[in-house]
């Protein structure tokens, strides 16, 4: 079980509540996932810059995990970069993104991973805007986005009532 904030039936984040791990097996992975989030997200893979579908999206709502659902930025957050990929300055709360050493590539940076999935999301660096001084610097293809009116839909058995 991880500690996590998700929605409820009206349409309100809530949390932290319980919320069940998923571990699925790769196979399962690639059932539920286009080969490209399967690449993204189970094997820590990058998008193109500026070939992002969420990129240039302004839209008012909350990304979400394209693996699990779990709740993971708002709109509010979001912020033009000029990296070529979504770039927020927080999370929509702070348990629903786990933090990870990366040393890959020749340099050290900062994994961001879905906390109950484990999907890998992007990278966090710490040259971004106020409030926060970060950029949680995300692949489109790991997230899924949800408009403001419909945020009701993502509620969740753990939200309770």
């Amino acid at each position: 079980m991880t500690s996590v904030h998700v929605f409820d039936r009206s349409g309100k984040l809530v949390g932290p509540v319980e919320s069940a791990e998923w571990n699925l097996s790769d196979d399962e992975w690639r059932a539920r996932l286009t080969p490209e989030q399967f690449r993204v997200l189970r094997n820590q893979g990058t998008e193109r810059a500026f070939c992002g579908t969420l990129l240039d999206n302004k839209k008012t709502g909350v990304y979400t995990c394209a693996g699990c659902g779990l709740p993971l930025f708002s709109s509010d957050a979001k912020f033009n970069s000029g990296t070529g990929w979504p770039s927020f300055f927080q999370p929509v709360a702070k348990e629903n993104v786990l933090e990870k050493r990366d040393d890959s590539h020749g340099m050290v940076r900062i994994e961001i991973n879905c906390a109950r999935c484990d999907g890998h999301l992007g990278h966090v660096f710490p040259d971004g805007p106020r409030p926060t001084g970060l950029r949680f610097c995300l692949n489109s293809e790991s997230l899924n986005f949800t408009p403001a009116e419909q945020l009701d839909s993502l509620a969740e058995p753990a939200a309770g009532a």
